[in-house]
């Protein structure tokens, strides 16, 4: 069984190297001309996609094959009062990085921001949600990605769970397949537990992450020994393995925030679990606040603690 680690959006060992630089509307409104408008955008995207090129030639310069895109990629680009045409000017950029992410085997995901609600009772936003995951698709078309894949809640749960769940169903029916074909759908740490999520997943045809700190904070009793096999295969049409989300708890235990780094006893205890129960490969994003030094650390922890494991790069584990 072979384990990957990933990261979240910053790569904390380049220092002032970031990827999600941004334009708030208030100062882009404040600019004086249109012109001076969009240059401002035009700047900030670029210096975010030559960022971008240097987090992902970093990984590669440190073998690490998963990551995650930050949500702030090209400022303003969901705004309703803007939304300007980035792929007229940056679409070679962006084929660019494909070409990068490609050639080096990396996985790169998406995970866009909660207000984007499928299964909102509010038809503008359910609306705003379609545009706004439109743009990722672009995003990843122009890199011309095919296995780019945006995580997203169910959502909230007014009018109850069981409604909730309908509504979610009956207007993902709504959504363009270009954005469906890219969704994988994952549990939270308030409404909706593995096992809701796990048969949405199973009604949908869609593949499933499990936040393992999700379900620890949120289910109702259910074995986790009972669902993974039926999550894992949910991944059975895709290209790439399952992937899972880990984290450890800031301050106690099923405290919701991420701590700065994992528990490699926890993280061990899990990794063992997997191979008694399904044996399968896949990928972890590691969501802490240290970012790739979390997980530069927790590979190191695991080399004092597990000798049995074999370690094949600086991210990737055989067990």
């Amino acid at each position: 069984m072979k384990v990957r680690l990933g990261y979240v959006a910053i790569a904390l060992n380049l220092e002032k190297v970031t990827s999600s630089s941004t334009v708030t509307f208030k100062r882009y409104i404040n600019i004086n001309s249109e012109e001076e408008r969009l240059k401002k955008l035009e700047i900030v995207t670029y210096s975010n996609i030559k960022a971008l090129e240097q987090i992902l030639n970093y990984n590669i310069e440190n073998n690490l094959h998963f990551y995650r895109l930050t949500s702030n990629l090209i400022p303003l680009a969901t705004h309703p009062d803007v939304m300007w045409d980035f792929r007229k000017y940056f679409k070679d950029d962006f084929k660019y990085i494909g070409k990068i992410i490609k050639e080096n085997n990396i996985r790169i995901d998406a995970h866009p921001d909660q207000f984007n609600v499928i299964n909102s009772d509010k038809e503008n936003v359910v609306k705003n949600t379609i545009r706004n995951l439109n743009i990722q698709v672009d995003i990843f078309e122009d890199m011309n990605y095919e296995d780019g894949k945006m995580v997203i809640h169910i959502g909230g749960a007014r009018g109850g769970k069981e409604q909730s769940i309908k509504r979610f169903i009956d207007n993902l029916e709504k959504f363009p397949s270009r954005i469906k074909n890219r969704l994988i759908l994952e549990n939270d740490d308030k409404s909706f537990t593995a096992k809701e999520v796990l048969e949405i997943c199973e009604a949908t045809n869609l593949p499933m992450v499990l936040d393992v700190h999700h379900y620890n904070c949120n289910n109702e009793g259910e074995d986790l020994k009972d669902l993974l096999g039926r999550i894992f295969d949910t991944w059975k049409n895709e290209s790439l393995p399952p992937k899972i989300h880990f984290s450890s708890p800031r301050e106690f235990e099923n405290d919701r925030k991420h701590s700065d780094y994992i528990d490699v006893d926890a993280f061990i205890e899990f990794l063992d679990f997997v191979k008694q129960n399904v044996d399968k490969d896949f990928d972890v994003m590691i969501e802490a606040k240290q970012k790739d030094l979390t997980l530069i650390k927790l590979v190191n922890d695991l080399k004092e603690k597990r000798k049995d494991f074999r370690y094949i790069d600086e991210s990737t584990i055989e067990i």
